[in-house]
């Protein structure tokens, strides 16, 4: 089951696709990972997801990736007593501490962290951005607030403080609980929400302790500011344009995008691309041509993965979803553009032994028109050097190591199989290729470049390159 393209797809599970019959429906249609969205649905709801995932891997025999995706912290405001009230633009409007309900003139908002950071100006978006309060003034327990875009509002609507850096931790109680079962079920990553600090992700790193791979959602302007530190402390990057566009302007968002997927590229870290990707496929079976052009240009961009959201989890259309989305991405790499793109966004090479080896793999792949790299690797360190090259020859990642091969199910270019640990030289040659051969990625006659470290099985050691031949 070797994939048409070297982008990869993520797909949401929620009521409209958590059978085995819809997620081996998805796997087939393209799905390489599948996201589980703690926001919603019950540690029951997850385990049945978790099972059926693991179900559809054995009967394929295909690694597949699961990403818990952690909810964050969600700020919203209290209750009303009389149901939704309109709020006039240039009306006055408090938020405060006191949690009876609300009514046309003020409102609990029951998270003293915000008061906390908020001053004389700050402004405050409810609802996605729909109604906009600007503060004037404010304590510890209160603000003053002047409407400036008016509209509903009602019950637990989100409230969003783009201007300011909260003291709230990105991992509440609920992800606490909903970490230690997702590790328990060995989710291959873990995704913190709401980031807004480098803090946020050494602390998720120390919680999640090795067992999983950090990916950090960008969905906070903070977060965009010290974006390269983030970078650095993660294992890989979620661009989560829906939450980013509500706290920044539109118009910065798609700059946004480039710039992070640029800076993956530069680090060696996967970086996925989501929200809204298809969105109109929550109702239709088909995408506006716009969407379609969405998804296109983060594969142009060369990014690791695009993620379906809605569109799979709660959607009438999953399937087609999924099956749009995968030849999208063989359609862009079937134009001689794409490649020209790719090249001319070449990354510095890091001058250590494996960023030269794995740098000499696609330079003598291109020249020798080797039928694939395969690449030998323990931690997925090795394969990370390999794809952020972009190469043009398929990449063929063997590894002893199950989780290694789930986790890099969500790297560009990555055709993952699990298997033993190699001995020796002869060993890794005919394994190498027996398997491209195998996988349909090599016929008899052609060269493979495989690279390796020594000794075989040390995580972070490739230092060694060979040309070989697939027999005949």
């Amino acid at each position: 089951m070797r994939r048409q393209r070297s982008a990869k797809i993520v797909a949401t599970l929620g009521p409209a696709s958590s059978t085995k019959a819809q997620i081996r429906a998805l796997f087939d249609a393209g799905v390489d990972v599948f996201r589980l969205n703690f926001s919603h649905g019950t540690h029951a709801d997850h385990d049945a997801r978790f099972q059926a995932i693991r179900q559809a891997e054995k009967d394929t025999g295909r690694p597949i990736g699961i990403l818990a995706d952690l909810q964050g912290p969600k700020l919203r405001l209290g209750t009303f007593a009389e149901g939704p009230i309109q709020l006039a633009a240039g009306a006055h409007f408090r938020l405060d501490l006191d949690r009876r309900p609300g009514d046309q003139s003020r409102a609990p908002l029951p998270h003293p962290e915000i008061f906390e950071a908020l001053q004389p100006g700050t402004e405050l978006l409810l609802d996605d951005g729909k109604v906009r309060l600007q503060a004037e003034r404010c304590g510890a327990e209160y603000a003053e607030t002047m409407c400036r875009v008016g509209g509903t509002l009602s019950d637990r609507k989100g409230v969003n403080v783009p201007n300011a850096v909260l003291p709230v931790s990105a991992i509440t109680a609920k992800d606490h609980a909903d970490l230690a079962f997702a590790l328990d079920h060995g989710a291959d990553w873990i995704a913190l929400s709401f980031v807004q600090r480098p803090d946020d992700v050494a602390e998720g790193r120390k919680l999640v302790a090795g067992r999983a791979g950090i990916m950090v959602k960008l969905e906070k302007p903070s977060a965009i500011q010290r974006v390269a530190e983030i970078i650095e402390l993660s294992d890989a990057i979620m661009v989560a344009r829906g939450d980013l566009g509500v706290e920044m302007p539109p118009e910065d968002v798609p700059c946004v995008q480039k710039q992070v997927v640029h800076a993956c590229r530069l680090a060696g870290k996967p970086v996925v691309v989501a929200t809204q990707m298809l969105e109109s496929m929550i109702n239709a079976p088909t995408p506006t041509r716009a969407e379609a052009s969405d998804v296109a240009t983060a594969v142009y961009d060369g990014a690791d993965a695009v993620m379906l959201s809605a569109e799979t989890a709660a959607g009438r259309y999953p399937v087609e979803a999924a099956a749009i989305m995968d030849r999208i991405a063989c359609r862009v790499q079937g134009d001689p553009l794409y490649r020209t793109m790719l090249e001319g966004t070449r990354v510095e090479l890091e001058h250590t032994a494996p960023d030269a080896i794995s740098a000499a793999a696609a330079q003598v792949a291109a020249t020798i028109g080797a039928a694939a790299i395969v690449s030998y690797t323990t931690s997925g360190a090795t394969a990370l050097r390999a794809a952020r090259e972009r190469p043009e020859a398929p990449l063929l990642v063997l590894t002893s190591h199950l989780g290694t091969a789930r986790r890099l199910a969500i790297l560009w270019g990555a055709h993952c199989v699990h298997t033993s640990d190699v001995k020796n030289f002869t060993d890794m040659v005919q394994k190498a290729a027996r398997i491209a051969h195998r996988e349909a990625i090599a016929e008899p006659g052609q060269r493979i470049v495989v690279t390796a470290g020594v000794p075989f099985g040390t995580p972070g050691a490739t230092n060694v390159l060979r040309i070989a031949w697939v027999d005949r």
